[in-house]
């Protein structure tokens, strides 16, 4: 069963940076790719970027993108989210995720495990 622990949140005033890690365990984890959601307090969780785990293909969302750039290492099982730039509108729970499925990474029902989720707050 694969694991997924995310670390790294808090609390930044708004131009500030933090960098997320997604620690991942389990003898199984060899997803197609993984990725970060977010949700917001009273919103729908939404994705925020995806990455090949054994590629190097990345995406990130429109809302994002500029600011955010999403990496990994294979060797540590790690996913990483670099933030930028943040603003207040990029305060939420930040997920990671795997998916075991060659597609549509920037849906949610595509990813078999979560993380339980890290809080990002952005102080205007």
């Amino acid at each position: 069963q694969v694991q997924l622990v995310e670390s790294g949140g808090g609390l930044v005033q708004a131009g500030g940076s933090l960098r997320l890690s997604c620690a991942a365990s389990g003898r199984t984890f060899r997803p197609y790719g993984v990725g970060w959601f977010r949700q917001a307090p009273g919103k729908e969780r939404e994705w925020v970027a995806a990455i090949t785990w054994y590629g190097e293909s990345t995406w990130h969302a429109d809302s994002v993108k500029g600011r955010f750039t999403i990496s990994k290492d294979n060797a540590k099982n790690t996913l990483y989210l670099q933030m930028n730039s943040l603003k207040p509108e990029d305060t939420a729970v930040y997920y990671c995720a795997a998916s075991s499925r060659g597609t549509y990474l920037h849906l949610e029902q595509n990813y078999d495990s979560w993380g339980q989720g890290t809080q990002v707050t952005v102080s205007s």
